[in-house]
């Protein structure tokens, strides 16, 4: 990846990994943007605050890819996270999702605070990547639902 101008990159894995993808992560000086799930049953996953503070506390090359989606969902406060994490923070991943492991939404019909976390970075001038990660199976088509998302996030930062 460094060989190719990749400066960061991202990984969805378990946090057991962190310790031992970090010396690679810094010999080649390459950050690594831990995803994150609502897997909270499974203690390896990465998933909560705390096991995304896990992965980070491994090395300094060490972030979070963090969709707030799925973060949500792991009852996860994705605004607080990002106030605390924003240099940590390689990308975001934009996407509604109910809490209690609840499913995918169109935006605006879950509990991810999408518009907060936009107007967050905006505010901030935080220069941190935002996908909007589109899962929930509009009929409308795909088409139609990314216009839906974009014009959402769009209207989040008017």
């Amino acid at each position: 990846a460094r060989q190719l101008g990749v400066r960061v990159m991202s990984t969805s894995t378990q946090v057991s990994m962190a310790p031992r993808l970090a010396p690679f992560a810094e010999k080649h000086k390459l950050v690594v943007g831990f995803h994150g799930h609502n897997d909270l049953d499974r203690p390896d996953e990465v998933a909560s605050a705390e096991s995304f503070e896990a992965v980070m506390a491994a090395g300094k090359y060490l972030g979070a890819n963090l969709d707030i989606g799925h973060f949500t969902a792991a009852n996860g406060d994705a605004v607080a996270f990002v106030k605390k994490h924003h240099a940590r923070i390689t990308n975001l991943h934009v996407k509604d999702m109910k809490r209690n492991a609840g499913p995918y939404t169109a935006f605006g019909e879950g509990d991810a605070p999408i518009k907060d976390v936009l107007q967050l970075l905006s505010k901030n001038k935080w220069d941190i990547p935002a996908n909007i990660e589109y899962e929930y199976g509009d009929p409308d088509g795909t088409m139609a639902a990314m216009q839906k998302c974009f014009a959402y996030c769009k209207n989040a930062l008017a």
